[in-house]
Protein backbone atom coordinates (compact mmCIF):
# COMPACT_ATOMS: atom_id res chain seq x y z
CA UNK A 1 0.00 0.00 0.00
CA UNK A 2 2.96 2.23 -0.43
CA UNK A 3 1.28 4.23 -3.15
CA UNK A 4 -1.44 5.56 -0.84
CA UNK A 5 -1.18 9.27 -0.19
CA UNK A 6 -1.67 9.03 3.58
CA UNK A 7 -1.51 12.80 3.94
CA UNK A 8 -4.99 12.96 2.47
CA UNK A 9 -6.50 10.42 4.85
CA UNK A 10 -9.56 11.59 6.85
CA UNK A 11 -9.34 11.56 10.67
CA UNK A 12 -9.82 8.15 12.25
CA UNK A 13 -12.72 9.51 14.30
CA UNK A 14 -14.70 9.77 11.05
CA UNK A 15 -13.86 6.24 9.88
CA UNK A 16 -13.39 3.81 12.77
CA UNK A 17 -16.97 4.02 14.17
CA UNK A 18 -18.20 2.42 10.93
CA UNK A 19 -15.91 -0.58 11.40
CA UNK A 20 -16.75 -1.01 15.09
CA UNK A 21 -20.50 -0.78 14.50
CA UNK A 22 -20.31 -3.05 11.47
CA UNK A 23 -18.46 -5.75 13.43
CA UNK A 24 -21.07 -5.62 16.21
CA UNK A 25 -23.88 -5.76 13.64
CA UNK A 26 -22.30 -8.86 12.08
CA UNK A 27 -22.39 -10.64 15.42
CA UNK A 28 -26.00 -9.55 15.98
CA UNK A 29 -26.85 -10.76 12.46
CA UNK A 30 -25.45 -14.22 13.20
CA UNK A 31 -27.35 -14.38 16.49
CA UNK A 32 -30.56 -13.40 14.67
CA UNK A 33 -29.93 -16.23 12.21
CA UNK A 34 -29.71 -18.66 15.13
CA UNK A 35 -32.87 -17.49 16.88
CA UNK A 36 -34.85 -17.19 13.62
CA UNK A 37 -33.79 -20.35 11.79
CA UNK A 38 -37.41 -21.18 10.92
CA UNK A 39 -37.80 -17.90 9.01
CA UNK A 40 -35.34 -19.04 6.32
CA UNK A 41 -37.52 -22.00 5.34
CA UNK A 42 -40.71 -19.97 4.69
CA UNK A 43 -41.61 -16.99 2.49
CA UNK A 44 -39.11 -14.13 2.91
CA UNK A 45 -41.78 -11.51 3.74
CA UNK A 46 -41.94 -12.11 7.50
CA UNK A 47 -40.78 -10.01 10.49
CA UNK A 48 -37.68 -12.10 11.24
CA UNK A 49 -36.47 -12.22 7.64
CA UNK A 50 -37.04 -8.48 7.17
CA UNK A 51 -34.97 -7.85 10.30
CA UNK A 52 -32.19 -10.20 9.21
CA UNK A 53 -32.02 -8.79 5.67
CA UNK A 54 -31.86 -5.15 6.80
CA UNK A 55 -29.32 -5.95 9.53
CA UNK A 56 -27.19 -7.64 6.86
CA UNK A 57 -27.68 -4.95 4.20
CA UNK A 58 -27.44 -1.84 6.40
CA UNK A 59 -25.82 -2.75 9.71
CA UNK A 60 -23.21 -5.11 8.28
CA UNK A 61 -22.68 -4.48 4.55
CA UNK A 62 -23.39 -0.77 4.23
CA UNK A 63 -21.76 0.16 7.55
CA UNK A 64 -18.41 -1.45 6.70
CA UNK A 65 -18.55 -0.27 3.09
CA UNK A 66 -19.18 3.30 4.26
CA UNK A 67 -16.06 3.11 6.42
CA UNK A 68 -13.93 1.76 3.58
CA UNK A 69 -15.39 4.16 1.01
CA UNK A 70 -14.83 7.28 3.11
CA UNK A 71 -11.21 6.19 3.50
CA UNK A 72 -10.78 5.25 -0.16
CA UNK A 73 -12.29 8.39 -1.71
CA UNK A 74 -9.33 10.61 -0.76
CA UNK A 75 -6.95 7.89 -1.93
CA UNK A 76 -8.60 7.63 -5.34
CA UNK A 77 -9.00 11.37 -5.83
CA UNK A 78 -5.76 12.41 -4.11
CA UNK A 79 -7.46 15.17 -2.15
CA UNK A 80 -8.93 15.47 1.33
CA UNK A 81 -12.36 14.08 2.09
CA UNK A 82 -14.82 16.91 1.43
CA UNK A 83 -16.20 16.85 4.99
CA UNK A 84 -15.26 14.49 7.86
CA UNK A 85 -18.15 16.06 9.82
CA UNK A 86 -20.60 14.91 7.15
CA UNK A 87 -19.01 11.45 7.36
CA UNK A 88 -19.72 11.45 11.11
CA UNK A 89 -23.29 12.61 10.45
CA UNK A 90 -23.58 9.69 8.04
CA UNK A 91 -22.60 7.26 10.83
CA UNK A 92 -24.91 8.75 13.47
CA UNK A 93 -27.95 8.84 11.19
CA UNK A 94 -27.32 5.36 9.76
CA UNK A 95 -26.78 3.77 13.18
CA UNK A 96 -29.87 5.30 14.78
CA UNK A 97 -31.92 4.60 11.64
CA UNK A 98 -30.92 0.92 11.68
CA UNK A 99 -31.85 0.54 15.35
CA UNK A 100 -35.30 2.07 14.85
CA UNK A 101 -36.01 0.26 11.59
CA UNK A 102 -34.89 -3.25 12.55
CA UNK A 103 -36.57 -3.06 15.96
CA UNK A 104 -39.84 -2.12 14.26
CA UNK A 105 -39.49 -4.97 11.77
CA UNK A 106 -38.76 -7.51 14.51
CA UNK A 107 -41.92 -6.60 16.43
CA UNK A 108 -44.03 -5.99 13.28
CA UNK A 109 -44.69 -2.49 14.55
CA UNK A 110 -45.11 -0.22 11.55
CA UNK A 111 -45.63 3.32 12.78
CA UNK A 112 -43.88 6.67 13.02
CA UNK A 113 -40.85 5.03 14.69
CA UNK A 114 -40.34 2.92 11.56
CA UNK A 115 -40.78 5.94 9.31
CA UNK A 116 -38.31 8.04 11.33
CA UNK A 117 -35.80 5.19 11.09
CA UNK A 118 -36.19 5.11 7.29
CA UNK A 119 -35.85 8.91 7.11
CA UNK A 120 -32.59 8.74 9.07
CA UNK A 121 -31.23 6.14 6.66
CA UNK A 122 -32.14 8.48 3.79
CA UNK A 123 -30.26 11.25 5.60
CA UNK A 124 -27.17 9.03 5.80
CA UNK A 125 -27.51 8.28 2.06
CA UNK A 126 -27.67 12.01 1.28
CA UNK A 127 -24.63 12.70 3.49
CA UNK A 128 -22.63 9.98 1.76
CA UNK A 129 -23.69 11.22 -1.70
CA UNK A 130 -22.58 14.77 -0.83
CA UNK A 131 -19.14 13.55 0.27
CA UNK A 132 -18.85 11.30 -2.79
CA UNK A 133 -19.70 14.01 -5.31
CA UNK A 134 -17.72 16.85 -3.77
CA UNK A 135 -14.66 14.72 -3.00
CA UNK A 136 -14.56 13.14 -6.44
CA UNK A 137 -15.43 16.19 -8.54
CA UNK A 138 -11.72 16.85 -9.23
CA UNK A 139 -10.85 13.16 -9.64
CA UNK A 140 -9.35 12.54 -13.09
CA UNK A 141 -6.75 9.82 -12.71
CA UNK A 142 -9.17 7.03 -11.77
CA UNK A 143 -12.26 8.08 -13.71
CA UNK A 144 -13.83 4.59 -13.86
CA UNK A 145 -13.54 4.12 -10.11
CA UNK A 146 -14.99 7.58 -9.59
CA UNK A 147 -17.87 6.71 -11.92
CA UNK A 148 -18.73 3.59 -9.92
CA UNK A 149 -18.46 5.39 -6.57
CA UNK A 150 -20.79 8.20 -7.65
CA UNK A 151 -23.35 5.99 -9.45
CA UNK A 152 -23.48 3.57 -6.52
CA UNK A 153 -24.09 6.43 -4.07
CA UNK A 154 -26.99 7.63 -6.26
CA UNK A 155 -28.42 4.13 -6.30
CA UNK A 156 -28.13 3.89 -2.52
CA UNK A 157 -30.16 7.07 -2.10
CA UNK A 158 -32.72 5.76 -4.60
CA UNK A 159 -32.92 2.44 -2.73
CA UNK A 160 -33.30 4.19 0.62
CA UNK A 161 -36.04 6.46 -0.73
CA UNK A 162 -38.03 3.54 -2.17
CA UNK A 163 -37.55 1.80 1.18
CA UNK A 164 -39.02 4.86 2.91
CA UNK A 165 -42.06 4.69 0.63
CA UNK A 166 -42.44 0.98 1.40
CA UNK A 167 -42.30 1.66 5.14
CA UNK A 168 -44.90 4.44 4.85
CA UNK A 169 -47.09 2.05 2.85
CA UNK A 170 -46.92 -0.51 5.66
CA UNK A 171 -48.01 2.08 8.22
CA UNK A 172 -50.43 4.05 6.01
CA UNK A 173 -51.25 2.05 2.85
CA UNK A 174 -51.31 4.16 -0.31
CA UNK A 175 -49.64 2.06 -3.04
CA UNK A 176 -51.76 1.27 -6.07
CA UNK A 177 -49.32 -1.48 -7.06
CA UNK A 178 -48.54 -4.72 -5.26
CA UNK A 179 -46.29 -4.08 -2.23
CA UNK A 180 -44.22 -7.24 -2.80
CA UNK A 181 -43.52 -6.30 -6.44
CA UNK A 182 -42.18 -2.90 -5.34
CA UNK A 183 -40.17 -4.67 -2.63
CA UNK A 184 -38.43 -6.79 -5.28
CA UNK A 185 -37.49 -3.66 -7.24
CA UNK A 186 -36.23 -2.03 -4.03
CA UNK A 187 -34.09 -5.08 -3.19
CA UNK A 188 -32.47 -5.29 -6.62
CA UNK A 189 -31.80 -1.56 -6.78
CA UNK A 190 -29.82 -2.07 -3.59
CA UNK A 191 -28.05 -5.23 -4.70
CA UNK A 192 -27.21 -4.33 -8.32
CA UNK A 193 -27.08 -0.57 -7.90
CA UNK A 194 -25.55 0.04 -4.49
CA UNK A 195 -23.58 -3.06 -3.54
CA UNK A 196 -22.53 -4.38 -6.95
CA UNK A 197 -21.40 -1.05 -8.35
CA UNK A 198 -19.57 0.11 -5.25
CA UNK A 199 -17.86 -3.26 -4.84
CA UNK A 200 -16.90 -3.10 -8.52
CA UNK A 201 -15.41 0.36 -8.08
CA UNK A 202 -13.59 -0.30 -4.81
CA UNK A 203 -12.25 -3.69 -5.90
CA UNK A 204 -11.02 -2.17 -9.17
CA UNK A 205 -8.77 0.04 -7.07
CA UNK A 206 -7.88 -2.26 -4.15
CA UNK A 207 -7.29 -5.59 -5.94
CA UNK A 208 -4.65 -4.16 -8.33
CA UNK A 209 -3.14 -2.27 -5.38
CA UNK A 210 -2.78 -5.37 -3.19
CA UNK A 211 -1.66 -7.63 -6.04
CA UNK A 212 0.62 -4.93 -7.46
CA UNK A 213 -1.19 -5.42 -10.75
CA UNK A 214 0.24 -3.56 -13.72
CA UNK A 215 -2.86 -3.46 -15.94
CA UNK A 216 -4.25 0.08 -15.86
CA UNK A 217 -6.48 0.40 -18.96
CA UNK A 218 -10.04 1.27 -17.94
CA UNK A 219 -12.01 0.34 -21.07
CA UNK A 220 -13.36 -2.85 -19.48
CA UNK A 221 -14.47 -0.94 -16.38
CA UNK A 222 -16.19 1.75 -18.44
CA UNK A 223 -18.12 -0.89 -20.41
CA UNK A 224 -18.92 -2.68 -17.14
CA UNK A 225 -20.40 0.48 -15.63
CA UNK A 226 -22.57 1.15 -18.68
CA UNK A 227 -23.92 -2.41 -18.83
CA UNK A 228 -24.58 -2.71 -15.10
CA UNK A 229 -26.55 0.54 -15.07
CA UNK A 230 -28.36 -0.16 -18.35
CA UNK A 231 -29.56 -3.59 -17.25
CA UNK A 232 -30.70 -2.33 -13.85
CA UNK A 233 -32.53 0.71 -15.22
CA UNK A 234 -34.37 -1.38 -17.83
CA UNK A 235 -35.33 -3.93 -15.15
CA UNK A 236 -36.68 -1.28 -12.77
CA UNK A 237 -38.59 0.73 -15.39
CA UNK A 238 -40.08 -2.36 -17.02
CA UNK A 239 -40.91 -3.96 -13.67
CA UNK A 240 -42.66 -0.84 -12.38
CA UNK A 241 -44.60 0.01 -15.55
CA UNK A 242 -45.52 -3.46 -16.80
CA UNK A 243 -44.82 -5.87 -13.94
CA UNK A 244 -42.00 -8.38 -13.63
CA UNK A 245 -41.86 -10.63 -16.68
CA UNK A 246 -39.55 -13.69 -16.41
CA UNK A 247 -38.36 -13.57 -20.04
CA UNK A 248 -37.54 -9.87 -19.99
CA UNK A 249 -35.97 -10.19 -16.54
CA UNK A 250 -33.61 -12.83 -17.96
CA UNK A 251 -32.62 -10.36 -20.68
CA UNK A 252 -31.86 -7.61 -18.16
CA UNK A 253 -29.95 -10.11 -16.01
CA UNK A 254 -27.79 -11.03 -19.02
CA UNK A 255 -26.99 -7.34 -19.57
CA UNK A 256 -25.94 -6.86 -15.92
CA UNK A 257 -24.05 -10.16 -16.00
CA UNK A 258 -22.18 -8.96 -19.08
CA UNK A 259 -21.11 -5.93 -17.05
CA UNK A 260 -19.88 -8.23 -14.29
CA UNK A 261 -17.90 -10.24 -16.85
CA UNK A 262 -16.09 -7.11 -18.10
CA UNK A 263 -15.26 -6.24 -14.47
CA UNK A 264 -13.90 -9.76 -13.94
CA UNK A 265 -11.81 -9.46 -17.10
CA UNK A 266 -10.20 -6.31 -15.68
CA UNK A 267 -9.42 -8.10 -12.41
CA UNK A 268 -8.17 -11.18 -14.25
CA UNK A 269 -5.74 -9.09 -16.28
CA UNK A 270 -4.41 -7.54 -13.08
CA UNK A 271 -4.10 -11.00 -11.55
CA UNK A 272 -2.22 -12.28 -14.59
CA UNK A 273 0.14 -9.27 -14.75
CA UNK A 274 0.64 -8.96 -10.99
CA UNK A 275 4.05 -8.49 -9.41
CA UNK A 276 3.06 -10.01 -6.05
CA UNK A 277 2.75 -13.71 -6.86
CA UNK A 278 1.76 -14.99 -3.43
CA UNK A 279 -1.99 -14.71 -2.76
CA UNK A 280 -2.71 -14.05 0.91
CA UNK A 281 -5.79 -15.27 2.77
CA UNK A 282 -7.50 -11.86 2.54
CA UNK A 283 -7.46 -12.05 -1.25
CA UNK A 284 -8.70 -15.64 -1.07
CA UNK A 285 -11.77 -14.33 0.76
CA UNK A 286 -12.41 -12.01 -2.19
CA UNK A 287 -11.94 -14.65 -4.88
CA UNK A 288 -14.20 -17.17 -3.11
CA UNK A 289 -16.86 -14.48 -2.67
CA UNK A 290 -16.94 -14.07 -6.48
CA UNK A 291 -17.79 -17.77 -6.76
CA UNK A 292 -20.84 -17.25 -4.53
CA UNK A 293 -21.81 -14.20 -6.59
CA UNK A 294 -21.68 -16.32 -9.74
CA UNK A 295 -23.82 -19.08 -8.21
CA UNK A 296 -26.42 -16.55 -7.04
CA UNK A 297 -26.69 -15.05 -10.54
CA UNK A 298 -27.19 -18.54 -12.01
CA UNK A 299 -30.08 -19.04 -9.57
CA UNK A 300 -32.10 -16.19 -11.10
CA UNK A 301 -33.71 -18.33 -13.86
CA UNK A 302 -34.56 -20.96 -11.23
CA UNK A 303 -36.31 -18.33 -9.09
CA UNK A 304 -38.22 -16.95 -12.08
CA UNK A 305 -39.52 -20.26 -13.41
CA UNK A 306 -39.94 -22.32 -10.24
CA UNK A 307 -42.14 -21.33 -7.30
CA UNK A 308 -40.19 -23.18 -4.58
CA UNK A 309 -39.46 -20.49 -2.00
CA UNK A 310 -36.13 -21.97 -0.89
CA UNK A 311 -34.46 -20.82 -4.15
CA UNK A 312 -35.30 -17.16 -3.47
CA UNK A 313 -34.05 -17.54 0.10
CA UNK A 314 -30.86 -19.22 -1.14
CA UNK A 315 -30.34 -16.43 -3.70
CA UNK A 316 -30.46 -13.72 -1.05
CA UNK A 317 -28.34 -15.74 1.37
CA UNK A 318 -25.55 -16.33 -1.14
CA UNK A 319 -25.50 -12.63 -2.03
CA UNK A 320 -25.40 -11.33 1.54
CA UNK A 321 -23.61 -14.10 3.44
CA UNK A 322 -21.50 -15.50 0.60
CA UNK A 323 -20.57 -12.59 -1.67
CA UNK A 324 -20.81 -9.37 0.38
CA UNK A 325 -19.68 -10.99 3.64
CA UNK A 326 -16.75 -12.74 1.95
CA UNK A 327 -15.46 -9.48 0.52
CA UNK A 328 -15.81 -7.65 3.83
CA UNK A 329 -14.15 -10.42 5.85
CA UNK A 330 -11.06 -10.20 3.67
CA UNK A 331 -10.90 -6.51 2.85
CA UNK A 332 -11.35 -5.44 6.48
CA UNK A 333 -7.86 -6.68 7.30
CA UNK A 334 -6.43 -5.01 4.22
CA UNK A 335 -7.85 -1.58 5.12
CA UNK A 336 -8.56 -1.33 8.86
CA UNK A 337 -5.01 -2.14 10.10
CA UNK A 338 -3.55 0.48 7.76
CA UNK A 339 -6.10 3.09 8.92
CA UNK A 340 -5.25 2.43 12.58
CA UNK A 341 -1.51 2.22 11.82
CA UNK A 342 -1.75 5.56 10.04
CA UNK A 343 -3.20 7.17 13.17
CA UNK A 344 -0.49 5.76 15.42
CA UNK A 345 2.66 5.79 13.31
CA UNK A 346 2.32 8.12 10.32
CA UNK A 347 4.59 10.72 11.90
CA UNK A 348 7.00 8.12 13.30
CA UNK A 349 7.58 5.95 10.24
CA UNK A 350 11.13 6.22 8.97
CA UNK A 351 12.36 7.87 12.17
CA UNK A 352 12.22 4.91 14.54
CA UNK A 353 11.34 1.24 14.26
CA UNK A 354 7.58 0.74 14.31
CA UNK A 355 5.35 -2.32 13.73
CA UNK A 356 3.83 -2.98 10.31
CA UNK A 357 0.05 -2.81 9.72
CA UNK A 358 -0.09 -6.64 9.59
CA UNK A 359 1.23 -6.76 13.15
CA UNK A 360 -1.90 -5.02 14.45
CA UNK A 361 -4.08 -8.12 14.05
CA UNK A 362 -3.69 -11.91 14.26
CA UNK A 363 -3.04 -13.34 10.78
CA UNK A 364 -3.60 -16.91 11.98
CA UNK A 365 -7.14 -16.07 13.07
CA UNK A 366 -7.88 -14.62 9.62
CA UNK A 367 -6.86 -17.99 8.12
CA UNK A 368 -9.19 -19.84 10.49
CA UNK A 369 -11.91 -17.33 9.71
CA UNK A 370 -11.58 -18.10 5.98
CA UNK A 371 -12.22 -21.83 6.32
CA UNK A 372 -14.98 -21.45 8.91
CA UNK A 373 -16.66 -18.89 6.64
CA UNK A 374 -16.72 -21.34 3.70
CA UNK A 375 -18.16 -24.06 5.96
CA UNK A 376 -20.80 -21.64 7.26
CA UNK A 377 -21.98 -20.68 3.76
CA UNK A 378 -22.11 -24.30 2.54
CA UNK A 379 -23.99 -25.65 5.57
CA UNK A 380 -26.43 -22.73 5.56
CA UNK A 381 -27.11 -23.27 1.85
CA UNK A 382 -27.80 -26.97 2.46
CA UNK A 383 -30.19 -26.11 5.30
CA UNK A 384 -32.10 -23.64 3.13
CA UNK A 385 -32.35 -26.05 0.17
CA UNK A 386 -33.64 -28.81 2.47
CA UNK A 387 -35.83 -26.31 4.39
CA UNK A 388 -34.44 -27.90 7.55
CA UNK A 389 -34.47 -25.54 10.55
CA UNK A 390 -32.11 -27.79 12.52
CA UNK A 391 -29.41 -27.64 9.83
CA UNK A 392 -29.94 -23.87 9.52
CA UNK A 393 -29.54 -23.51 13.28
CA UNK A 394 -26.32 -25.53 13.18
CA UNK A 395 -25.06 -23.34 10.33
CA UNK A 396 -25.91 -20.29 12.44
CA UNK A 397 -23.62 -21.59 15.19
CA UNK A 398 -20.81 -21.77 12.63
CA UNK A 399 -21.64 -18.20 11.60
CA UNK A 400 -21.42 -17.10 15.23
CA UNK A 401 -17.92 -18.62 15.29
CA UNK A 402 -17.02 -16.63 12.14
CA UNK A 403 -18.35 -13.43 13.70
CA UNK A 404 -16.46 -14.12 16.94
CA UNK A 405 -13.15 -14.57 15.09
CA UNK A 406 -13.82 -11.44 13.05
CA UNK A 407 -14.82 -9.22 15.96
CA UNK A 408 -11.82 -10.41 18.01
CA UNK A 409 -9.41 -9.24 15.32
CA UNK A 410 -11.32 -5.99 14.73
CA UNK A 411 -11.19 -5.15 18.43
CA UNK A 412 -7.53 -6.13 18.62
CA UNK A 413 -6.83 -3.67 15.80
CA UNK A 414 -9.04 -0.87 17.10
CA UNK A 415 -7.64 -1.12 20.65
CA UNK A 416 -4.00 -1.14 19.50
CA UNK A 417 -1.68 1.01 21.61
CA UNK A 418 1.30 2.83 20.10
CA UNK A 419 4.44 0.68 20.32
CA UNK A 420 7.94 1.76 19.37
CA UNK A 421 11.35 0.15 19.64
Amino acid sequence: MADINIGNAPPNSAILPFYATGALSFLILCLLLFFSADSLSVHYFNPQSLTIVHTAALGWGTMIIFGAAHQLLPVVCERDLFSPKIASLCWYSLTLGIVLLTTSFWYSSYNWTTIIGAILINLSAIAYLVNSIFTSRVCKKYSAVRMFVVTSSIWFLFTAFVGLLLVINLAFPFFQKNHLEILKLHAHAGLAGWFLQLVTGISSKLVPMFLLGKYTKEKFLNISCILQNLGLILFLVDGYLFGLNPNRTILYTVIVLSGIVFWMVFLQKNYKERIRKKIDVQMKHTFVSFVFLGISVLLIPVILYFTNIQWANLYGTLLFMGWITGIILGKTFKTLPFIVWNGHYKNLSGKIKVPLPKHLYNEKIVEWQFWVYIAAVVVLAIGIILKNALVIKFASLIWIAVASLYIFNVLKTLLHKTKTQ
